[in-house]
Order: structure tokens, then C-alpha cells, then sequence
């Protein structure tokens, strides 16, 4: 039922954002911006239970929770770079946006390497010489 509040606020906002952005686009913008924020803020709950679950799984399956811990944060990684990407979109700023999108990329690269690193040694040492 969380949705249904979800959408009923998004398009309230909708609606307002359409009628002001005809007189005032400023306060238009800054109304869609505080409105995805609230809704992130609104789910902040949610991914708390989702990364408390994720831990307690990874304790019990005794996998080292630094990795969890690396995989989770470029999850988070993704999820901010795209709602940046998004509101830098709305704000007709698509260039800045792709250089948004870039950085994401890049750090989540660097962030995953040290796995990947594993994960190839692992998989040599499985391999009969």
C-alpha cells in the first residue's frame, strides 16, 4: 500500500509542478526536486531493512561481509547516481548529466575490482594445472 501513497504524492506533485511551471518554472523545479527527495526519504526504512537482511544472510551463509558490505555500497552508488541523473535531466542539463552517469560508472569500476580480483583467483585455483 506504500506505492499507493508513492504515486498519489508523484502526481499531485505532477499536477501542481504543471499549473506553476507556467508562471513560475523555478518554484516548479524546486518542487519536483523536494518531492523526490521526500519520497527517497519516505524509503530510506525499506533499504535499511533491506541491507539488515542482506547482513544476516551473509553471516549465516559465512561469507566475508566486506564483500556484502563493497556490493551494497555500489548498489547505492548506482541508486544516487541515477536519481542525480534524473533531477539534472529535469533541470535541462543533459550534458552534466551523462558526466553524472560516467562518474557512477568509474567508481563503481574501482569499487568492484578487489571482488573481481577474487573472483578470477578463485576460479585459477579451480583449474587443474
Amino acid at each position: 500500500m506504500e506505492i499507493i501513497k508513492i504515486v498519489g504524492i508523484s502526481f499531485v506533485a505532477t499536477f501542481l509542478a504543471l499549473i506553476v511551471k507556467e508562471q513560475k518554472p523555478n518554484f516548479a523545479f524546486l518542487l519536483i526536486v523536494f518531492v523526490g527527495c521526500a519520497i527517497f526519504l519516505f524509503l530510506v526504512d525499506k533499504i535499511y531493512e533491506i541491507i539488515h537482511m542482506l547482513e544476516r544472510l551473509a553471516v549465516n551463509a559465512k561469507v566475508n561481509l566486506v564483500y556484502v558490505e563493497t556490493i551494497l555500497k555500489i548498489i547505492g552508488i548506482a541508486y544516487i547516481a541515477e536519481f542525480a541523473v534524473q533531477i539534472t535531466k529535469d533541470a535541462g542539463q543533459g550534458s552534466i548529466a551523462s558526466k553524472i552517469e560516467l562518474a557512477g560508472k568509474v567508481i563503481i569500476l574501482a569499487m568492484a575490482i578487489p571482488i573481481l580480483t577474487v573472483l578470477i583467483e578463485t576460479i585459477i585455483k579451480l583449474i587443474p594445472a
